[in-house]
């Protein structure tokens, strides 16, 4: 199951009785928000607003608002069958099976693979309205002013593409937007992020702009794959093929050497001048706190293109959980046997909602010796975007990761903390405010394992109370006696 566009799911999600169309007048600055916050939050549906405030265009909110959401997005039922593609994946990379039926089966999904990368094609639903030079016009966008303290109107959802100027390698990302007039915005690219390092190697490297291209819209799995921190080399447009199971149909822009997805509903083509910043912000971000007034560089807009009758995607952050942290769990299960190729020790990872993904990452894993925890934190810190996580919890592999009452418990029980909690020093992200300095500071690690002689440890651990299997089954089998 993939879905050609937002369009596609739209219907998906309206058979499924999972999508409402607001016909009632709504301004998009604060009233989306307060709106969409509440039915995030209570694991309501997708929004559709048809009747937006002094604007033609319809918006639609909220499309990734709960797991099964984004499972649908993602073309499976369940998220977790992310995992057993992306395992399969990570087989093939590992060497050559055994056996000629094996062999032939891995030459098979190889071809399967290679089917899915980005397809360039002529003509494409997003160029059906081009516009350029003055004709060019932002304020015709239904963006968000999403809390009372935001500077200006900001576009949450867009797919930022950019190319490497010294390998040429494309990255995707989401980074958002502060429209300042008509054809300017900021772009919010934090210091850690790839569009930051394409930024600074053409600042470096003397070039006098750097070529960008902004799609909103396009096949809900090509969005999603925007939040992915997959490693630079590799194309998220060619993940979100993998994942599809169906090539990306992408098409060149019209002023800049890009390729956008040819079915998205906005696209913004333009470029960024190294050196020119201006301040951005503040913003109600997703760590529940606004992010403040800082200089970024500034996106200039040499054309708009866009569908005839276009609708307008767009999301809300702020305090969590946000649409932004189902997104993250589904890349979080696609990303956990990628993890487990450097560390096979992990057994399960999680970053719960509360955490904004940066700030708590909690991991379970098969300890085989002394400081073998210890090891795993210091591993994960050192691993891509990881490396800005600010508290790391490891547990024992039995114990279940995605439940916050267990790993409370585990953890208040098990540590001793003169023993089992570490502190380092490192980078931080961009959001941090609590670091007594920007984007470097310290951090956390809590061994929550048991512990036992090969800890050096000469008390007795305690087992966990558990009843026995026999009683379990005896009350089961009798359960509607009891009549409770």
């Amino acid at each position: 199951m993939s879905f050609k566009d937002l369009r596609e799911f739209m219907g998906f999600l309206e058979d499924k009785g999972d999508l409402r169309h607001i016909k009632t007048p709504v301004s998009c600055e604060l009233e989306m928000t307060e709106i969409a916050d509440r039915v995030v939050k209570s694991g309501g549906p997708a929004l559709l607003f048809e009747n937006v405030v002094d604007f033609d265009t319809p918006v639609l909110m909220n499309i990734f608002g709960t797991h099964q959401r984004v499972a649908w997005a993602l073309g499976v039922e369940d998220a977790d069958e992310l995992a057993e593609r992306a395992k399969k994946a990570m087989d093939l990379l590992k060497g050559p099976p055994s056996g000629v039926l094996n062999k032939m089966r891995t030459l098979g999904d190889l071809v399967g693979m290679a089917r899915t990368q980005p397809k360039t094609v002529k003509n494409a639903p997003c160029q059906e309205v081009v516009l350029t030079s003055e004709d060019v016009d932002l304020s015709t966008l239904p963006a968000l002013k999403c809390w009372p303290m935001d500077a200006g109107r900001f576009i949450t959802l867009p797919l930022v593409i950019s190319r490497d100027p010294e390998t040429g390698i494309r990255n995707v990302g989401i980074y958002r937007m502060q429209i300042y007039d008509s054809r300017t915005t900021g772009m919010h690219w934090q210091t850690h992020k790839v569009g930051a390092h394409h930024y600074r190697t053409s600042e470096e490297a003397g070039h006098d702009t750097l070529e960008v291209a902004v799609a909103l819209g396009g096949d809900p799995t090509t969005i999603w794959t925007g939040v992915l921190p997959v490693p630079p080399a590799m194309d998220e447009i060619g993940v979100s093929g993998f994942i599809r199971g169906e090539a990306v149909e992408m098409v060149k822009c019209r002023t800049v050497d890009l390729e956008v997805p040819a079915h998205a509903e906005f696209v913004l083509e333009g470029y960024i001048t190294p050196g020119e910043l201006r301040t951005e912000g503040p913003f109600g971000d997703h760590t529940g706190y606004y992010s403040p007034a800082d200089d970024y560089p500034v996106f200039h807009v040499t054309a708009m293109t866009r569908r005839h009758n276009p609708i307008y995607p767009t999301t809300m952050v702020g305090r969590p959980p946000t649409e932004d942290f189902f997104m993250g769990v589904a890349a979080g299960k696609l990303l956990l046997p990628a993890l487990q190729m450097s560390l096979p020790e992990v057994v399960d990872i999680s970053m719960p909602a509360e955490g904004g993904f940066h700030n708590l990452v909690i991991v379970s894993i098969k300890k085989a010796y002394p400081g073998h925890a210890r090891k795993v934190m210091h591993a994960l810190w050192g691993l891509g975007l990881l490396m800005l996580t600010k508290t790391i919890i490891v547990v024992d592999h039995f114990v279940n990761v995605q439940d916050p009452s267990e790993v409370t418990w585990r953890v208040t029980n098990n540590i001793d903390p003169a023993r089992d909690v570490v502190f380092a020093d490192g980078p931080v992200d961009d959001l941090d405010h609590a670091a007594p300095v920007p984007k470097f500071g310290s951090k956390m690690g809590i061994d929550a394992t048991a512990k036992g002689p090969m800890d050096g440890r000469t008390r007795e651990w305690p087992a966990d109370i558990v009843m026995s299997k026999e009683i379990k089954d005896l009350v089961d089998s009798k359960w509607d006696e009891y009549r409770i």
